[in-house]
């Protein structure tokens, strides 16, 4: 967003979202649940420097938690929408603000470093092996289905089976 633009109000939003499809509503509460892990993030690396005294990163830290702030009442918009259609919400997708989001970040962290530490061999950025296994890579993928689509264009009566 530019420095010049404002945010939607949240009655905005609020009908922006209305009309939604109710998958649509828990991927934009998954997308602002990943920015505000990525916003407490960032605080945390600056927190040293604003102590020290730089401005320019105690600024930024203070800016970053009013965005958190219309993230999580945004989250919290979506999450009345949903309810108030007569479906259940997943209380998962709006662990942030149940706040316990610095656990849940001490924990992911914990985890992403066992698991590069256990297979450090398998990077999915690469198109190596995952290890959880069952998931491939984007290369491997789209490799996969150009060998599919090359197959079917050989024997165009049978096509492409889904």
């Amino acid at each position: 967003m530019s420095a010049n633009a404002a945010p939607i109000s949240l009655n905005r939003f609020a009908e922006a979202i209305a009309e939604l499809p109710v998958g649509n509503l828990h991927a934009k509460a998954a997308e602002l649940r990943n920015s505000v892990v990525h916003l407490v993030s960032s605080n945390e690396q600056l927190q040293q420097y604003a102590v020290d005294g730089d401005q320019d990163c105690a600024d930024a830290i203070r800016e970053n938690n009013e965005v958190i702030e219309r993230m999580q009442s945004r989250i919290s918009l979506l999450r009345n929408e949903v309810e108030g259609r007569g479906l259940p919400w997943d209380d998962h997708q709006i662990s942030t603000i149940n706040g316990n989001l610095e656990d849940q970040m001490a924990n992911s962290r914990g985890e992403m470093a066992e698991e590069n530490s256990a297979f450090p061999e398998a990077n999915p950025s690469l198109g190596q092996p995952r290890a959880n296994g069952g998931s491939l890579g984007d290369e491997e993928l789209a490799r996969r289905l150009g060998e599919r689509l090359n197959e079917s264009m050989q024997d165009e009566n049978n096509g492409i089976h889904l």
